[in-house]
């Protein structure tokens, strides 16, 4: 070979080398493992999967309801629904008196649903929150379209509205916030009292003999 073709042959072999050597590098600083996860994290997806927080009752709720709001809320159903006094049906009954009412009941002859007609019972607070919440979880098979309120403090709200409107139902009393804890505190009194009737000798028992005193010691001699 002549100079030239060495020279070409050292700059094709050595580049070459360089691109090895710059991969070996970029293997290095750049790790290309399998993930032990599979996808990305995304951010409060566990905290909302995990265990939820306590649902708050609807009677604490409806205690700091306000029905001006519940109106505002309210504004969704319109398009189905009235609610004044002697309205008439539309696509949904009148609402006008509705808690108190038996559940599909009365409305001048609304054509309820059969799953609505075959819950039974009467329009309560508990009832109307579970309504709100999901129409079709509470009466599987319902007309209704409305897919539910996923606020607890609008579904108060509008409670609150619609107990206004010709109802005027006494409000649930709210439990008690420290119900729970003073159960426990009983529990606990309760164990302490055993504990000490435990350790105390029962009334009227005899007590227990005394110990022989030791014999004396034998004289040396």
């Amino acid at each position: 070979m002549d100079n030239r073709t060495n020279t070409i042959a050292g700059w094709v072999l050595g580049a070459c080398g360089v691109a090895l050597g710059l991969g070996i590098v970029g293997g290095m600083v750049y790790h290309t493992g399998v993930p032990e996860k599979a996808g990305f994290p995304i951010e409060g997806a566990e905290a909302e999967g995990g265990a939820g927080a306590a649902e708050v009752p609807i009677a604490t709720l409806l205690a700091s309801a306000d029905p001006a709001k519940g109106a505002d809320v309210f504004k969704k159903c319109t398009a189905c629904h009235t609610i004044a006094q002697g309205g008439a049906n539309g696509i949904g009954p009148n609402l006008y008196g509705t808690l108190g009412e038996g559940i599909a009941e009365g409305k001048a002859g609304f054509a309820f649903s059969d799953a609505l007609k075959s819950h039974g019972g009467k329009w309560g607070f508990d009832e109307m929150n579970a309504w709100l919440t999901s129409p079709r979880k509470f009466a599987s098979g319902t007309k209704m379209t409305f897919a539910g309120l996923g606020n607890a403090q609008d579904r108060a709200n509008v409670i609150a509205y619609l107990n206004q409107q010709g109802s005027n139902l006494p409000l649930p009393a709210a439990p008690a916030a420290g119900a729970p804890a003073a159960a426990d505190g009983k529990a606990d009194a309760k164990a302490e009292g055993n504990a000490t009737a435990a350790a105390e000798p029962a009334k009227g028992a005899a007590p227990a003999p005394a110990a022989p005193a030791p014999a004396p010691a034998a004289n040396a001699h």
